[in-house]
């Protein structure tokens, strides 16, 4: 039960997956402590210290016993919640208690611990992520072919396909996704670094030997089950890291951001609608209206994400010499609630594309009231193969596209641009022929091609690497 006499954080109860808030819960980022702890007690008695090997199996016994009370207890006695943590670990695991946290700083949990816990969340977002591209690719093909009016600056222009443009909104998340692997790609752990980045505590321990101190760090990351470290860091991994990664993260809340803003568009036309269930109230006092509420969250946590990078890069920005610690408090905040955040919009997002509904005959009405006028050229050119002036021809076509909009804007009409045509023996060539004119497929160019080849060449290899993830479904909690 919610206590529901104090805040609760909406990203939580409203928003976001159980999967990425246990993610960045206490209990996961203090087991991952007691593991760092571990992984470390196991290499110094390999490589010679006098550890025994019941010391480890005690802290092992413990490893995700975490008595949160009593660290709770210690913390607010010591003013530090690693030797908060320390302290409470060595209360259960008693003979190993001399020998936790051996030549450590605070940062070998903290700051390990962390990048762990967002490289576990980079995998969240990156199956999610193909989730939806795989539902946008099923909408691409299906509609490939169905023409519809393109828009430049908002205004009619062009025709294009339905799944064409889908095609655009998968393009934007195929370029994240390659940003993510980059991040992926180059992603280390801080190691075993000691206090200030020097690893002189553990050059200490080992009695200057450098090759031990250089294989202690080397195992301890092994047991970890990561290959790479940063070669140097101060107290802490580097700031600019935390950058990097809310960059990607905001590359794609912009594409979700996107994509909210087509869909909210082409719903007020009434060409595309997100799901709207039975029971679903759009308005508390227009019982009529159907609002895109879920493309509008997604806009919304979009924005919140997209703003969250320059926070970091005040943080990477003001690091004093090897580390301050006036990043901690904000870093729990921004880093966690950023992947929160964007979680729950690829939640969003899953439910979205899965469930778009088209209606091809309004798309059709609103191609029909445009068409006439991009086709003038296509009529112009038939007539003059037929004998005609062009030059004559331009001006006649000028004269009446200005009756046809008059009509559409001033008197409130439909286009009747193709009737004046008909109704002018000026264009009498034609007047057999209109109909195959004005035919849409006509005006769409290579994009049911465009669309087939993009998906085949970018999506698809993405789609095949990621298989087994693949099968999501979006869920929106309320």
């Amino acid at each position: 039960m919610s206590d529901n006499s104090v805040y609760q954080n909406p990203l939580i109860t409203r928003y976001a997956s159980k999967a990425m808030s246990e993610n960045f819960s206490d209990k996961k980022r203090f087991c991952l402590w007691r593991k760092l702890w571990i992984a470390l007690a196991e290499s110094e008695k390999e490589l010679g210290l006098n550890i025994t090997q019941s010391q480890i199996e005690e802290m092992k016994k413990y490893a995700e016993d975490i008595n949160f009370d009593l660290a709770e207890q210690y913390e607010r006695e010591v003013r530090h919640d690693v030797m908060a943590h320390v302290k409470a670990f060595g209360a259960q695991a008693k003979e190993a208690m001399p020998i936790i946290h051996l030549g450590a700083t605070s940062c070998y949990v903290d700051c390990n611990s962390e990048l762990i816990i967002a490289f576990d969340a980079l995998q969240i977002i990156k199956a999610k992520l193909v989730n939806v591209m795989d539902k946008l690719k099923t909408f691409a093909i299906r509609y490939k072919d169905l023409p519809t009016l393109g828009f430049t600056h908002l205004q009619p222009a062009q025709l294009t396909t339905v799944g064409k443009r889908a095609a655009l909104w998968l393009q934007d998340l195929t370029m994240d996704y390659n940003n993510l692997v980059n991040l992926e790609e180059s992603f280390k752990l801080r190691g075993v670094k000691g206090t200030t980045g020097t690893q002189a505590s553990f050059m200490e321990l080992f009695n200057g030997d450098e090759k031990k101190v250089k294989k202690l760090e080397e195992l301890v990351v092994k047991k970890l089950g990561y290959d790479k470290v940063y070669g140097v860091t101060g107290q802490t991994y580097p700031r600019k890291f935390d950058y990097n990664m809310l960059c990607v993260l905001s590359q794609i809340a912009q594409s979700a951001y996107k994509f909210s803003n087509d869909i909210r568009l082409l719903q007020n036309m009434k060409e595309i609608e997100e799901p709207f269930e039975k029971s679903q109230i759009g308005s508390s006092a227009m019982a009529y209206k159907r609002n895109p509420m879920r493309s509008e969250r997604i806009g919304s946590l979009a924005r919140f994400v997209i703003s969250l990078p320059a926070n970091c890069a005040i943080t990477a920005g003001t690091q004093w010499f090897e580390r301050t610690l006036d990043d901690s408090a904000n870093r729990r905040i921004v880093i966690a609630q950023a992947f929160l955040a964007l979680d729950g919009i690829l939640n969003i997002y899953l439910n979205v594309s899965e469930n778009l509904v088209v209606y091809d005959k309004v798309i059709a009405k609103h191609i029909a009231a445009e068409l006439p006028f991009m086709a003038t050229e296509n009529i112009m050119m038939e007539c003059v193969k037929a004998g005609g002036n062009r030059q004559e021809l331009h001006e006649k076509i000028r004269v009446l596209s200005m009756e046809a909009g008059k009509n559409v804007k001033e008197n409130g009409l439909e286009n009747n641009l193709i009737e004046l045509i008909k109704a002018d023996k000026t264009f009498a060539a034609v007047h057999g022929k209109l109909d195959k004119i004005l035919d849409a497929s006509k005006f769409i160019g290579r994009a049911p091609a465009q669309t087939v080849e993009f998906i085949k060449n970018e999506v698809d290899p993405i789609l095949k690497e990621n298989a087994a993830v693949l099968g999501q479904k979006g869920d929106v909690k309320i």
